[in-house]
């Protein structure tokens, strides 16, 4: 009797069907909506409106701000933890780690409930503060996403190079401006971009916070809830080209960093 061989094609059918039915297909289904009216007509008058719209452009506008802030505090915060935890002489630092991660076992929504009493005991009355609430509770949600990567880039540096640097008369600052920072931006930008994106989009934490300004998830989810699918798939699309376009650039920018660390290591 013949043993069966799969070959690496045979294998990837499965794959190749996962990726057809729920990738493409509803790729195809989005752009079809996003380029056609109410009737089924081609029309690109929908992101006319998007672009020529000053309430779209502004929570287009919003929705970055949040996020860029969003990153920008994750990263402060996650960077010297990360850089602790890797550099010390911990023998059970995945168990530190998890510390971090254990929150995110919790149910979203009891977690960012959570929040909203903590924060309301401390602020008084939520009102007052939507954008710093809404910063606050989206950094309690990624953070994770941002600690981990760095934390795993810094914790795979070669020891020899920060020796290095300092029996060539490096001082710790140098060191780390010189030697350790550049070669953990791999991580960070694998962590700006974990964060980023779902922060542009993530209208949850806004809605739980008491933020009633719009950002693109709710401009989406507005739509879709009011039977548009036209609007909804257009500001969906142009989503996923803003994604695709960051994601093109730092998977560049990583493997330029990737190859450059290898020619220095050799």
């Amino acid at each position: 009797m013949k043993s069966l061989r799969f070959s690496r094609k045979t294998l990837g059918i499965p794959y190749a069907l996962f990726l057809i039915l729920f990738v493409v297909a509803p790729l195809f289904v989005i752009i079809y909506y996003a380029f056609t009216n109410g009737e089924g007509h081609f029309t690109i008058e929908n992101f006319t409106q998007f672009f020529t719209d000053p309430n779209t452009i502004g929570t287009l506008g919003y929705s970055f701000v949040l996020a860029v802030v969003t990153t920008a505090v994750c990263l402060v915060l996650a960077y010297p933890i990360a850089y602790i935890l890797a550099r010390s002489s911990l023998k059970n630092k995945a168990a530190v780690v998890m510390i971090f991660v254990m929150p995110m076992w919790i149910n979203f929504t009891l977690r960012i409930s959570a929040l909203k009493e903590v924060l309301t005991v401390i602020e008084g009355n939520l009102a007052y503060h939507p954008f710093l609430n809404s910063v606050i509770g989206m950094t309690y949600d990624f953070l994770p996403f941002m600690i981990l990567p760095i934390f795993n880039t810094i914790e795979k540096l070669d020891g020899s190079l920060m020796e290095a640097a300092n029996d060539l008369g490096a001082g710790a600052v140098d060191t780390f401006l010189k030697v350790t920072l550049p070669l953990s931006l791999p991580g960070i930008v694998s962590g700006i971009v974990m964060v980023f994106l779902p922060s542009m989009t993530n209208y949850v934490v806004l809605d739980m916070l008491y933020n009633s300004t719009y950002i693109m998830g709710s401009l989406i989810g507005s739509y879709f809830s009011a039977y548009d699918w036209n609007h909804g798939s257009m500001i969906s699309l142009i989503l996923l080209v803003i994604i695709l376009l960051i994601t093109l650039f730092t998977g560049k920018y990583t493997e330029d960093d990737t190859s450059r660390r290898g020619g220095a290591l050799l």
